[in-house]
């Protein structure tokens, strides 16, 4: 791998292929850069880029080291690789919508080069459990355990919950946890993304959003009924909190992964200045201040105008005063 002996390539696993604000002093130092999202770094000819839509990145990441570095790949490493794609390819099954051709060709790759590998179906019930144990986590942990933001003049947070919505909503006080975490972290609005299974192991996704802004609240939910690329299929649910909408998602195969560029896209039309949604929706904006100074104010008309030299001579009509 380019400049893998000097120490420094970055293998980004986020949607960005950037590094976040407060570590772009390092953008020099990036030497190559891997992500299975969809690509937004412009291509440089000094940082090799690899973007591709597949289920792992970690099979990208196997792709290069066995084509120009077989040399470094071990069992640890194998195992570390091997792990990562099948629990992110859900046991490479096509049923789950995120395997490709590429995730299982490496996975048996890997398995050839290593055939004491654990077995596929049980390392992935191991790693299952562990990526759901949330036991002992209070409610931030359980945001920060898998989350991802995306901004503009909006802070979203997308978090991933591993639980049903209905265990999630018993929590003592939820309103004000999410509203704490949302004021501490600096968050406009928060989506949470839940993923469980039925008995006979079939996926159960739900959704919702939460924010005190009612306008972003229903401006994001009203984007995402009418998406279509892809449609998810969301029909309402009762929910105990009044500053969040919720939803059962009949799409199990839009995953987090499918949310991102949706999410990005509402916020780019958001900050031109439109409402996201059909041409025929109405935006509900604040009103202007209630402030004679201000342009536009509802109070032009009712009063006489003010100008700078009125304000000049009643200052100094003041000042004359107290002397």
């Amino acid at each position: 791998m380019a400049g893998a002996e000097q120490g420094y390539v970055c293998v980004s696993l986020n949607s960005s292929s950037l590094p976040c604000s407060s570590d772009s002093d390092l953008e020099g130092a990036v030497a190559q850069v891997i992500d299975h999202h969809n690509l937004e770094r412009s291509p440089t000819p000094s940082c090799p880029l690899t973007v591709e839509m597949v289920g792992s990145c970690a099979t990208l990441v196997t792709e290069h080291i066995i084509q120009e570095a077989p040399q470094i790949l071990d069992k640890q490493l194998a195992q570390l690789l091997y792990a990562a794609v099948v629990l992110d390819c859900v046991n490479m099954s096509p049923a789950a919508g995120k395997v490709t051709p590429k995730d299982c060709r490496y996975a048996s790759a890997l398995e050839k080069l290593f055939p004491t590998l654990p077995p596929r179906g049980a390392l992935f019930l191991e790693l299952q459990r562990a990526k759901f144990d949330v036991s002992g986590l209070n409610t931030e942990q359980m945001l920060l355990k898998d989350m991802k933001a995306v901004s503009g003049s909006l802070n979203v947070a997308i978090s991933v919950l591993y639980i049903p919505l209905e265990m999630f909503f018993q929590t003592v006080a939820l309103d004000e946890e999410l509203t704490a975490f949302s004021q501490k972290f600096g968050f406009d609005l928060l989506l949470l993304m839940t993923i469980s299974f039925t008995e006979s192991n079939e996926p159960i996704r739900e959704l919702a959003v939460f924010s005190h802004s009612t306008t972003c609240r229903e401006q994001v939910c009203h984007y995402l009924e009418q998406a279509h690329n892809p449609t998810f299929n969301l029909c309402p649910v009762s929910s105990t909190l009044s500053h969040m909408s919720a939803y059962q998602q009949g799409n199990t195969l839009a995953s987090r992964k499918k949310l991102l560029p949706l999410i990005k896209d509402f916020l780019s039309e958001w900050d031109g200045g439109s409402c996201p949604g059909d041409a025929d929706d109405e935006c509900v904006v604040p009103p202007t201040p209630m402030n004679s100074l201000v342009e536009g104010c509802p109070l032009d008309g009712c009063l006489p105008p003010i100008s700078a030299q009125d304000l000049q001579d009643k200052v100094s009509k003041m000042a004359n005063a107290d002397l």
